[in-house]
């Protein structure tokens, strides 16, 4: 029992011992690392199936770099039919199919250019008709490394303006019409191949830079140039079908531009400053669709051209009529026609003569025609901007009309000829008219004349009629009684007179002092409405009572009562001589027989007187 106890003892100990090994080695075999998934970068092993078929691709090498379009083809070794094959591809991500074909070869074809460059790798699934199971293979793995071209540089050689990057600034040029327009590109790739241009002005397009060796260039003369817009475009292609473009914009410009609307100084017509300054010579000039206006020329009077790229332009220029040639040039030496412009200028006033003023009187009714006469030898007188101011005046004098209180304006626009009109000139009778005038010329130069003054007169005018107002002698008997002294005389009036009129026969010695006064021989009163017909005839008859000459007048209204036109002729004077006159004898012969009996008496004096 001992022997059993101790050989089950031992068998137990044997078996524990065997467990133990079990056990550790179960345990090795589950924390034993299983082998790892088939990696992009190693080769894949080929899965078990029961086909026995096993398909290869035909390349790429392993780590192959691969541009623009993959040609590979599957082939099979082993038993077995294939129905059908699936290429697919992979950056490791995912499969994407490729291609699929029911036969017989086996190929597809991976365009490169459209994937992202990086590490892929390619496989096919075929069908084994035999044993309806599938079969895969791998290839290597292999590199996309498309590169796109990039151009470096396209341009046209030497334009005049812009930097041809857009439509608003374009390369201008000033080609002509049998010129060249030299085209230069550049581009960096790894397989570049080809270039073309398109879209150029003149009839066609260049040919093709490339294959084979590339000029990058093209020197474009086609003959027919025209002046317009372009937008040329280069188009680079590389051997993998990769390409890249990028357009330029130029315009050819054949024609100079043209002179706007110049505004001289801050009237436009005539200045009264020598400093002017012309304004607009950019901005109103026009280059139509061309390159654009750079510069303006301009010469006074002929002398020789100066430039600026300003818009305004100051000048010093002397009195009188200039002339400022202009040209517009553009941004590519373009020079447009040459405009004249007449730059004047008046630094003189208006210088004035004097009034023409028609006779006012109270029984006018038309209007009073008023002209002021000046003259501007420069720019002349503006009549829309002169005028003509009035006023009436108490005595004619002062710089304010005292009776209308303040300058009233000719408010017809008529300048320095124009009219008064009143509703009534019977009320102005005396008053002053008082005018003055503003005279501008074209320069604007201004005078302001003085004060003038026209008397409103009466229209009533009383006068002798000289034909008819006589005396009958100029030599009396002083203090004859008869045969004195007789006057015929006629009273006339320039209208119809219905008051009374006094009338005197007055007398005074030839010989007075300035203070003797006139003395009254007789005074009448003509009865109202004597003149209503305009004219009256009376007789004056007058005694002479002392000897030697005698002034006589007769005078109408001597109070100057009535207010008349003239009052200066309402008087009429006459010399009367009173003498002894002999019997027989002519008055006025008298004095004259006398001394020659006189000088009768000398001679025969003379004669009788014996000689010595």
């Amino acid at each position: 029992m001992g022997g059993l106890k101790d050989g089950r003892n031992g068998l137990w100990s044997m078996r524990g011992t065997g467990s133990v090994l079990l056990l550790a080695v179960l345990v090795l075999a589950l924390v034993q690392p299983m082998a790892p998934a088939p990696s992009l970068h190693e080769p894949q092993v080929h899965l078990s199936s029961t086909s026995s078929l096993a398909l290869t691709f035909s390349g790429p090498s392993e780590g192959e770099s691969v541009t623009g379009l993959l040609s590979v083809s599957v082939t099979s070794t082993g038993t077995g039919n294939l129905s059908w094959v699936r290429v697919e591809v992979s950056d490791g991500s995912g499969w994407v199919e490729v291609g699929n074909r029911s036969s017989s070869p086996w190929f597809a074809q991976l365009d490169t250019t459209t994937m992202t460059n990086g590490s892929y790798q390619l496989r096919a699934v075929g069908h084994d008709a035999d044993v309806d199971a599938e079969v895969t293979g791998f290839s290597s793995n292999f590199i996309i490394a498309n590169q796109v071209p990039v151009i470096t540089a396209f341009t046209v050689l030497n334009p005049g303006a812009g930097n041809g990057t857009s439509s608003n600034d374009r390369w201008w040029f000033a080609t002509p019409a049998n010129g060249t327009l030299q085209f230069r590109w550049g581009a960096s790739d790894d397989d570049l191949e080809r270039a073309t241009l398109s879209n150029v002005p003149g009839t066609g397009n260049p040919s093709t830079d490339g294959p084979g060796t590339l000029t990058y260039g093209w020197d474009w003369t086609p003959g027919d140039l025209t002046e317009g817009t372009w937008n040329p475009r280069l188009n680079v292609l590389d051997a993998s079908g990769l390409s890249a473009t990028l357009t330029r914009f130029i315009g050819i410009d054949r024609t100079g531009p043209d002179i706007g609307t110049i505004t001289v100084g801050s009237s436009g017509g005539w200045q009264m400053n020598n400093d002017i300054t012309l304004n607009g010579l950019k901005s109103t000039a026009d280059d139509g669709f061309g390159s654009g206006v750079a510069s303006t020329e301009y010469s006074l009077d002929g002398a020789s051209w100066q430039s600026t790229d300003a818009d305004s332009l100051d000048l010093t220029l002397p009195e009188g009529e200039n002339i400022v040639r202009l040209r517009s040039v553009d941004r590519v030496g373009n020079v447009g026609a040459v405009t004249q412009l007449p730059v004047n200028v008046d630094l003189t006033p208006p210088e004035g003569y004097g009034w023409v003023v028609e006779e006012l009187t109270t029984n006018r009714v038309l209007p009073a025609p008023i002209r002021y006469v000046a003259e501007d030898a420069g720019s002349g007188i503006d009549h829309t901007a002169s005028s003509i101011e009035y006023g009436f005046d108490t005595n004619g004098v002062g710089s304010i009309p005292d009776i209308t209180g303040r300058w009233i304006t000719l408010g017809n626009n008529a300048g320095l000829n124009t009219t008064l009109e009143l509703a009534s000139w019977a009320t102005k009778s005396g008053q002053y008219l008082l005018l003055r005038a503003t005279v501008i010329d074209g320069a604007g130069n201004t005078i302001v004349t003085p004060t003038a003054s026209f008397q409103v007169l009466p229209g009533l005018d009383m006068m002798w009629n000289a034909t008819n107002t006589t005396i009958d002698r100029l030599i009396v008997r002083p203090g004859q009684a008869t045969g004195g002294v007789q006057i015929e005389s006629t009273v006339d009036a320039n209208e119809g007179y219905d008051g009374t009129v006094v009338v005197r026969l007055e007398t005074a010695p030839a010989d007075r002092f300035a203070a003797v006064d006139w003395t009254v021989m007789e005074s009448r009163t003509l009865p109202a409405g004597s003149l209503s017909n305009g004219t009256h005839s009376m007789t004056w008859n007058l005694t002479v009572t002392v000897q030697g000459q005698l002034d006589i007048r007769v005078v109408i209204d001597p109070s100057d009562t009535i207010d008349e036109y003239n009052e200066g002729n309402n008087a009429i004077h006459f010399v009367v001589t009173g003498a002894t006159i002999s019997p027989g004898l002519v008055p006025s012969f008298a004095p004259s027989i006398g001394l020659l009996l006189l000088a009768g008496l000398l001679c025969g004096a003379v004669t009788r007187r014996p000689w010595d």
